[in-house]
């Protein structure tokens, strides 16, 4: 099954509270890496009864400096590794990716957007983030969704 991508369009963000772990990783350690940066995310969130939202992974760079956690609405006492952090506010170029999660779905929802972005004159900064729809498992894997968004200058 093939992802469709939404277009691309620009949006305010507000921000959104997270509980991560925070870590500067490579491109080639992170997609071994973050199954289990995850894990220890939802490890705190359910062993204190936390109503948390969508998975969500925030790039603050290059190197990669990331930030793998949930939307979190309530407050909390970081503990260990655990942190509190927020999604970006401001002006963001995003698309969703539709279907199946996988590195070339995701990557190519990034890439369409800093195409956009640089056909229609836009400047990213560098921040992007990606937030994961909750996955049925009795859904529809088409219907699965994954945001993406790229802060802007």
């Amino acid at each position: 099954m093939v992802a469709r991508l939404a277009p691309v369009t620009i949006v305010e963000t507000a921000p959104t509270p997270t509980a991560v772990v925070a870590e500067t990783t490579t491109w080639e350690e992170f997609p071994d890496r973050w199954p289990q940066l995850l894990e220890e995310v939802w490890t705190f969130v359910r062993t204190r009864g936390l109503g948390a939202g969508r998975n969500v992974m925030l790039y603050r760079d290059d190197r990669p400096n990331v930030e793998v956690g949930v939307e979190l609405g309530e407050q909390f006492v970081p503990v260990g590794r655990i942190t509190r952090s927020s999604l970006p506010a401001g002006r963001a170029a995003t698309t969703i990716q539709r279907g199946p999660p996988s590195r070339g779905g995701i990557a190519a929802a990034h890439s369409a957007v800093l195409t956009w972005c640089e056909a229609n004159g836009y400047e990213v900064d560098g921040t992007r983030w990606e937030v994961y729809g909750h996955w049925a498992e009795d859904g529809d894997p088409a219907d699965y969704e994954i945001e993406v968004y790229w802060l802007l200058r």
